[in-house]
């Protein structure tokens, strides 16, 4: 998930840097607003265990196949843990809004008006092979990711002017003018690849090659497309450092593929791997009645979490004819029946979503007031009334899969824009009598049962939908080229949105093969929405902004909201040691360690799993 950055080092853990004007600041960290909760000193992190035994195995799932470990492409299908072997310049803290500390940086240096930014390396760092990480190195990936690697990180890095090398292991970046304060974190998120390992090499063709890394593991085994392991570096250069005390505790990580969820889920209860975020209400409240969950082996978790729930929902290909129509979008809305399916299907578990950053202060509620107002009220010709007048809330019904009353709104809406029934065929046609029809993808078998019941609504209505279910490996494919109707789309988000939007909703990224604008989103008003979150001088303004955003994509009935819970749901093998503290953005499983006593139980009780 990507997080966004930001403006005030902590005065009182600065030092200002020999020959320096006043106004730079120099730090072990960096924080979006306010100050850091650690201090130049601090040992670990408090959701961590330091004294945590290393050791053992974690194994866990992925769906489908994989057929590349370079997962900074569009091409392929990374493997899961193909990032496990990299450093970043910083790592951020789980227990904070947005903070960074510094991993491959020793230091990260700033003026007051976050213009440019540099960090020292430390001078500790290798790579796999002994070799020194280097300002070099730095600028080459920057340099090759802006130019051969996924859509995402050309946004992400669009505020950037320059880059170049200023001391033995100072890297500067200069930013293009302009407010983005956060612009020192977004670099700090960096990945660092090695340029002597690169260079001759096709960076964006698929590899089975593991690739050199300096991250606490490298790749030890695997088979294409069936399973991959990942062995812990016993010498890893950063494994004493305050950011990675407590964490990469096992000595493997696997990864077994699955052809799909279900079949995924067998394996799990069969103890052929050792952990599941389990994804589906309804396997959560019925699969796992089993003697191992009964006998207290196999332990089912509920841990809450207080980051931003992000968008799930059904989401439209806006370039698409079709759904050009705002009307057109909201009575489609109308068909889908949250109460009846967390009744029926969901056991009751989900909230439905509503706002695009549910479940933290960033959703936008009531009406807009106070800065918010001030945000939206240059564009209010160009906005729907509503936006101005109205909480949006999704259509609601009573539960017994009776929406008459919605699906009467619906036809009301489409007949606005210029369908009607065809009373031979019983369609809903255009004036040209074009049906009204078109395909939702899935990659998830699981989402059928979600989808064949709205479907089932939107006959009611004349709309002809269909459902194909293809692999995971299609599905990339065909959402890479916006190869689809309406797809499943979950959009994360984090506590200090921010340039990552651009990518998510952007118009200079619609058209992109790849984009996250999965929507195909072309609106002025978002991209200034966006910019003027990006320069949100503190949190107070960030958030009135974020909500001016929120309020905009609402009301443009962009997607079919879905639904959220605001817990991870895990179950797992009880052979791990969990830290006493979860943090606000939720569980950390590189936290997690292999308990030696409870591995050895567990083997003498259920046969060595």
């Amino acid at each position: 998930m990507r997080i966004t950055a930001a403006v005030c080092v902590v005065l009182g853990l600065l030092s200002v840097p020999a020959g320096a004007a006043e106004s730079n600041y120099k730090a072990h960290g960096i924080a979006m607003h306010g100050d850091l909760k650690y201090g130049p000193d601090f040992t670990h992190f408090e959701y961590v265990n330091p004294d945590a035994p290393k050791g053992g195995e974690l194994r866990r799932y992925g769906l489908g196949t994989f057929d590349s470990f370079n997962p900074f492409i569009i091409k392929g299908n990374p493997d899961d843990g193909s990032q496990s072997i990299y450093d970043t310049l910083m790592v951020g803290s789980a227990d904070e809004p947005f903070s960074e500390y510094g991993l491959l940086a020793e230091t990260v240096e700033t003026p007051a008006d976050r213009s440019w930014v540099i960090f020292t390396l430390r001078p500790q760092a290798r790579w796999h092979d002994g070799q020194p990480i280097t300002a070099d190195d730095v600028i080459w990936t920057f340099e090759t990711l802006r130019s051969k690697g996924r859509p995402e990180f050309r946004a992400y890095y669009a505020g950037v002017a320059g880059v170049e090398k200023v001391g033995e292991r100072a890297v500067k970046f200069t930013f293009k003018p302009g407010e983005n304060r956060e612009l020192p974190l977004i670099i700090g998120q960096l990945v660092v690849l090695p340029k002597h390992y690169w260079q001759g090499k096709d960076f964006e063709a698929t590899t089975l090659d593991p690739p050199l890394g300096s991250g606490p593991y490298k790749i030890d085994k695997f088979e294409p497309g069936r399973w991959s392991s990942y062995r812990r570096v016993p010498d890893y250069w950063g494994k004493d450092l305050p950011v990675n005390r407590g964490l990469h505790n096992v000595d493997v990580l696997r990864f077994d593929y699955y052809r799909d969820m279900t079949v995924a889920l067998e394996a799990l209860k069969a103890g052929a791997y050792d952990l599941r975020l389990e994804a589906s209400s309804k396997d959560w409240a019925t699969a796992y009645d089993v003697p191992a969950v009964r006998d207290g082996l196999l332990l089912k978790r509920e841990f809450k979490n207080d980051r931003p729930a992000g968008m799930q929902g059904y989401a439209f290909n806006l370039r698409r004819p079709l759904f050009q129509d705002r009307r057109v979008r909201e009575a489609l809305g109308y068909a889908f029946d949250f109460e009846w399916a967390n009744r029926t299907l969901f056991y009751g578990q989900y909230t439905r979503a509503r706002s695009y950053f549910d479940n933290s202060e960033l959703a936008a509620n009531g009406v807009p007031q106070g800065a918010e107002l001030q945000a939206l009220e240059p564009f209010r010709a160009q906005l729907p009334a509503e936006v101005f007048t109205t909480e949006y809330q999704p259509p609601v019904t009573d539960g017994s899969g009776n929406l008459r009353d919605n699906l009467h709104k619906a036809a009301e809406l489409f007949k606005a824009a210029g369908w009607t029934i065809d009373p031979s065929s019983k369609k809903l046609v255009n004036a040209q009598g074009e049906p009204f029809e078109f395909e939702i993808l899935l990659f998830d078998p699981a989402y059928e049962r979600v989808t064949l019941p709205y479907i089932k609504n939107l006959e009611r209505l004349g709309v002809t939908a269909r459902v194909r279910t293809v692999d995971p490996a299609q599905y990339k494919k065909r959402t890479d080229d916006f190869d689809f109707d309406m797809v499943i789309n979950r959009w994360l988000q984090s506590l200090s949105p921010g340039n990552e939007q651009r990518s998510y909703w952007g118009s200079a990224y619609a058209d992109q093969p790849g984009s996250p604008n999965v929507l195909g989103l072309k609106d002025p008003v978002v991209d200034a929405l966006i910019e003027q979150i990006v320069a949100a001088p503190d949190r107070a303004t960030l958030v009135a902004r974020v909500h001016a955003l929120d309020r905009v994509l609402q009301w443009g009935f962009y997607v079919v909201p879905q639904y959220y819970i605001a817990y991870d749901r895990i179950a797992y093998w009880d052979k791990f040691g969990l830290p006493a503290v979860i943090p606000s953005q939720g569980v950390q499983i590189e936290a997690w360690w292999v308990d030696p006593a409870k591995a050895t139980a567990l083997a003498q009780r259920h046969g060595g799993k």
